[in-house]
């Protein structure tokens, strides 16, 4: 037979753990490496799963990434030219 600690869960047996590490994650900063456009991926996602994998169903899904994900980069561009830090 075993004991009731071997059967535990390991939240049940830690169950502070996730608490720790949450909140090591929500007090750090936004990374360089966000994306913004996170949002339209994954409602691009959403759409091609609830519509079978049909890519012309989600089109306008897939333009919106695509809109999101080009300004970015350029606003990155242009924040990272010696140009625009005059």
């Amino acid at each position: 037979m075993s004991s009731q600690s071997e059967q535990q869960s390991p939240e049940q047996a830690h169950p502070n753990s996730w608490g720790n590490v949450e909140r090591k994650f929500s007090n750090k900063t936004a990374s360089e490496y966000f994306d913004p456009c996170q949002d339209f991926a994954d409602r691009s996602l959403k759409c091609m799963k609830r519509n079978a994998y049909d890519r012309e169903m989600c089109h306008d899904y897939f333009q919106a990434y695509r809109d999101c994900k080009k300004q970015w980069l350029t606003q990155k561009k242009l924040a990272g030219s010696p140009a625009a830090k005059q």
